[in-house]
């Protein structure tokens, strides 16, 4: 199991997509509103979470990491983890 995070400072939701598309995902947006909580779940297939608007904080291998604008998680599949917002958040999510 694994996580990479990477600031990539890429904000634009159309070129985030187009990215992920590149990269072989299926790719599709989501939204949370603040207050906004997951508990620990999986999911069958590599995931990854950018953040176009707001932020989200996931707990994963033991730590907490707080993605803001620009921000990407990338989660192996499997991987346990959980994830909240405060303040509201949207992003680009893909799978495979």
């Amino acid at each position: 199991m694994g996580v990479r995070f990477e600031s990539t400072g890429i904000k634009d939701e159309e070129k985030a997509k187009e990215i992920l598309r590149k990269e072989g995902y299926s790719v599709y947006v989501w939204e949370d509103s603040p207050g906004t909580y997951y508990p620990t779940h999986t999911h069958p297939d590599r995931e990854v979470r950018w953040v176009v608007k707001g932020e989200v904080t996931i707990g994963v291998e033991g730590r907490e990491i707080t993605l803001k604008e620009g921000d990407r998680i990338e989660l192996d599949p499997n991987t346990p983890h959980w994830a909240k917002t405060d303040k509201g958040v949207r992003y680009v999510c893909g799978s495979k």
